[in-house]
């Protein structure tokens, strides 16, 4: 059952059982005012009635209660049932002196009986509602004593009027309440309807929702409850959404580093194989066959190279580890002793392979670890050196760019195809894979770089063409 539907039976039966329980209460304190009224009168006239028959009695007493009694009934009598009363006179014996027969053809003898019963040590006045078929009778009886004996003087009077206006008053009120029941619930479920509209447009957008409409909100501007619930399921909604869109992040990143896990131990295992395959091939060779000496010098150089190059490797593969382990110390670092260590490394580097290198580091201090700047820089030299034939140049230069360090390094080599310079810092990755092997190369050293470059909170840009040469940005922030 929808909310507007209870709400609309609740507040009916509500407003059904206020107005059946007040009217009830108001009819029925109507109706016993009116019967206390009657029942007052009633007493009044039975005292008027005790009055004038003692007043008529007393008058004519000295002629005896045979002929008094009688005749002082006979003269307050009539006066009295003049107005719609009917009165009776019995005696202590329960014989009656007048209106027996009258009761007897109302039927009223045996309410008198009952009432006379009733009467209790003391007590002069007894008075009752009776019912005589369809007719309600009020009785009231007092007692008079006169000549040494009780007498008991009685009146009655029918109520029935009294009970049939009762009973139409009920009925008008019925028809009052219902049309109040039947106006008053339409009036309800209209409001119930409209107090509920905002609910079920707020229903309807959580459906949206729940189908994968995340981009559907509440637009309702009230500034009760429910505007108040609006926005707060707006917040839930906008909270849900970004956390929603974190976790797809983090899943993505999850399954791209699971596959960058894959790739680099793919590749590591097979950078292992070729050079161990090489290695165990030639060992088997000088132990199994008889070869020149010349012959022996070649497979004694192949062996030491592939050798050197799986040490390069490891050395690296140890750098990019203890990096991720370890956190790196940060401090200050001046680029003049940086430019002198760089310098001192690769002059004869530079004139073993006949190239015109230069290294220019405007003095300047950033922050960062020296030893890891300097593993950075050889690197990026190193594989310059690599990709410049004999007599090309390489120029390293730094110079301050505000509040930051910049280092470009410049050189006039092959060059690195545009579809391959995003996938140069991964782990592996070589774009000659024949001619970094024969330069003893594992396609490990620039995702070292990379890894440095991001603890120092650096930037690195690429850009190149293929036999014009390769220009690498390096970014950091100055000390300050």
């Amino acid at each position: 059952m929808r909310f507007a539907d209870k709400l609309f039976f609740m507040m009916t039966a509500l407003l059904t059982v206020i107005f059946t329980v007040f009217g009830v209460w108001l009819l029925s304190s109507n109706f016993q005012r009116m019967i206390r009224r009657e029942m007052e009168q009633g007493n009044v006239e039975s005292q008027t009635f005790q009055y004038l028959f003692e007043v008529a009695y007393h008058s004519m007493s000295d002629y005896g209660d045979g002929y008094a009694i009688p005749k002082a009934v006979d003269s307050v009598v009539p006066n009295l049932e003049k107005r719609g009363t009917t009165l009776f006179v019995l005696n202590g014996e329960w014989e009656y002196f007048y209106g027996e027969e009258t009761l007897a053809q109302e039927g009223g003898l045996e309410a008198v009986t009952e009432l006379l019963g009733s009467f209790t040590p003391g007590s002069s006045y007894v008075c009752g509602i009776r019912l005589q078929g369809d007719r309600n009778v009020l009785y009231s009886i007092g007692v008079s004593t006169v000549a040494e004996q009780e007498l008991y003087l009685g009146m009655c009077r029918e109520l029935t009027g009294i009970y049939e206006e009762r009973q139409t008053l009920l009925n008008q009120y019925r028809l009052a309440l219902s049309v109040l029941v039947l106006v008053g619930g339409v009036s309800i479920y209209i409001m119930a309807r409209y107090i509920t509209r905002p609910i079920r447009a707020l229903n309807k957008v959580v459906g949206r929702i729940a189908s994968g409409e995340y981009d559907m909100r509440s637009h309702n501007c009230s500034r009760d409850e429910i505007g108040a619930l609006s926005d707060s399921f707006n917040r839930m909604s906008d909270r849900l959404v970004e956390q929603m869109k974190e976790l797809e992040r983090e899943a993505k990143n999850k399954e791209l580093e699971a596959k960058q896990k894959e790739d680099f131990t793919a590749a590591f295992a097979h950078e292992l194989k070729t050079p161990l395959t090489s290695i165990i091939g030639y060992a088997d060779m000088l132990n199994s066959i008889e070869l020149t000496e010349e012959e022996r010098r070649d497979a004694y150089f192949y062996i030491f190279n592939q050798g050197k190059r799986l040490e390069s490797l490891s050395h690296k593969l140890l750098d990019m580890v203890s990096m991720e382990k370890n956190p790196v110390s940060m401090r200050p670092v001046s680029t003049k002793k940086l430019e002198d260590n760089l310098r001192v490394t690769m002059r004869p580097i530079f004139k073993n392979r006949q190239i015109k290198g230069k290294i220019s580091l405007e003095k300047a201090t950033i922050q960062g670890d020296d030893e890891l700047l300097l593993s950075l820089f050889y690197n990026l030299l190193d594989n310059a050196v690599k990709a410049v034939e004999a007599d090309g140049f390489i120029l390293m230069k730094g110079i301050c760019l505000g509040e930051e360090y910049e280092i470009k390094v410049v050189d006039n080599g092959r060059g690195i195809p545009q579809e391959e310079i995003g996938r140069i810092t991964e782990a592996f990755y070589m774009v000659d894979k024949s001619r970094s092997r024969k330069e003893g190369g594992a396609g490990i050293g620039m995702a070292l770089c990379q890894q440095i470059i991001t603890m120092h909170k650096g930037n690195m840009q690429i850009s190149s063409n293929v036999g014009e040469g390769t220009v690498i940005r390096l970014l950091f922030p100055l000390h300050s």
